[in-house]
């Protein structure tokens, strides 16, 4: 049985039966994903006893411990086209028990306009090819150059000419040229003259490998250099090797404390190679040196409390008045916030649950005053976030004139807002006085899957 403390009020969730997982000791926020696996077959409720595990029912899915919370949402992505219009998109989950709560009906989704580069790469026309350059050698085979430039046309917007910018060629002097001789590869080292190294005696058994002058060996006419260096090298042996001592385990040690105070954790047992320790390139020990056990501690973990959105702003009042509706009075209005899932010794949410700020009250009031439009605003999101149809939108909006109100209040001179929606007009723009919307198509959107 799971409890759960809901607004106060804790609940027993009981399960028909017990449900078998794999229980993993971290769940990670940002990608989803499980690690640290503690073990399989395990009860759902005994991996939850820490809201901190994470479980996967056998379907390959991550899944989180805590109470329902929504991800952060993921960067987002490349523009879907490298020129012109597209869209880029980002993904939110909803990771742990029970349902997220989405009170903007923000979804899983976003899409957003984006535009890379305002223009198409255009390729260019080659000109025509310059003169070959002279023949790389004086003597035999070599090769010759010729280049030609991008610009006929010239290309545009981060174009290019298609192919390639320079051409070779053989090129045949008709002269012989001289052969310097050239060394052959190095011979296999000889065997050491000993098979042991005499500890403490300051000299080293040596080998040798030899090399000739053959790989060409120098012309006669024109005739050619010797190659310059040593036929002969000589090596000291100083990597014999002593004999070898294999490794061997000693005892194991006794079980450890389980790795948690709370939930499902680890138990270790260790042992060492030491009995005795390899010695002189002898063989390590094999297998491991520590085994794990699956430990319960019966206790659930602390969960720790996240607050809930914040409610809608309050009535603007005053007290000791009956109403500041349009009047330049200054109220106070407030808004709260419940702080959820708070159990087992868990962590209160930090900071305030209640939020106050001065206002006025505006609601439906005839505001006098050269009241103006706003600029445009950006573009919003891509709606819908997939498939055909997705358009974007952007306003511009009747701003009040809010002159006749005092910008600051109280002699701390605090910041005052206007709450509610008074009854303005514009000089028409189009033929609208409150407010202008202006929709357009979202390009390269991709479809829903």
């Amino acid at each position: 049985m799971l409890l759960l403390l809901v607004c106060g009020v804790l609940l027993a969730v009981q399960h028909s039966e017990a449900t078998q997982v794999a229980c993993y000791s971290t769940f990670s926020q940002e990608t989803g994903s499980c690690s640290g696996l503690l073990g399989d077959g395990v009860d759902q409720d005994d991996c939850c006893l820490n809201p901190l595990y994470g479980f996967d029912r056998g379907d390959g899915k991550c899944r989180s411990c805590r109470p329902a919370a929504w991800s952060p949402w993921s960067p987002w992505s490349k523009c879907s086209v490298s020129c012109l219009e597209g869209v880029r998109q980002r993904r939110r989950r909803c990771d742990g028990v029970g349902e997220c709560p989405d009170p903007e009906a923000q979804g899983t989704l976003q899409t957003a306009p984006c535009e890379e580069q305002a223009c198409c790469p255009e390729a260019g026309g080659w000109a025509e090819w310059a003169p070959w350059q002279p023949c790389s050698v004086t003597c035999e085979n070599g090769v010759k150059k010729r280049q030609r430039s991008c610009s006929s046309p010239p290309p545009a917007c981060g174009g290019r000419c298609i192919g390639l910018d320079d051409e070779t060629a053989a090129c045949f002097t008709q002269v012989v040229c001289p052969v310097h001789g050239g060394w052959s590869a190095w011979g296999s080292w000889s065997g050491c003259s000993s098979n042991c190294h005499v500890e403490g005696s300051g000299s080293f058994p040596l080998r040798k490998r030899v090399r000739t002058c053959t790989q060409p060996p120098p012309s006669q006419d024109p005739p050619g250099h010797l190659c310059v260096g040593q036929a002969v090298d000589e090596q000291q042996c100083t990597s014999l090797p002593f004999c070898p001592v294999d490794g061997s385990w000693g005892a194991w040690s006794p079980p450890g404390p389980c790795s948690v105070t709370c939930g499902l954790g680890l138990t270790r047992m260790s042992r060492r190679c030491d009995s005795p320790a390899p010695r002189h390139q002898g063989r390590p020990c094999e297998g491991s040196d520590t085994i794990q056990s699956l430990c319960n501690t019966r206790t659930h973990c602390p969960v720790d409390g996240f607050w809930s959105e914040w409610d809608p702003w309050d009535n603007c009042t005053r007290f000791g008045r009956p109403s500041i509706n349009c009047k330049t009075t200054p109220g106070i209005q407030k808004r709260t916030r419940t702080c959820l899932w708070t159990d087992f010794g868990g962590q209160p949410c930090p900071g305030d649950f209640i939020e106050t700020r001065n206002c006025f009250d505006v609601r439906n009031c005839f505001l006098r005053g050269a009241h103006s439009w706003s600029e445009w605003s950006a573009w919003g999101l891509c709606e819908p976030s997939c498939g055909a149809g997705s358009q974007k939108t952007r306003t511009r909006k009747c701003q009040p004139d809010y002159s006749s109100y005092p910008k600051e209040v109280g002699l701390k001179k605090e910041e005052v807002f206007f709450w509610g929606t008074p009854r303005i007009r514009c000089e028409k723009l189009g033929d609208q006085t409150v407010k202008v919307e202006q929709k357009e198509p979202c390009y390269n959107v991709p479809d829903c899957v």
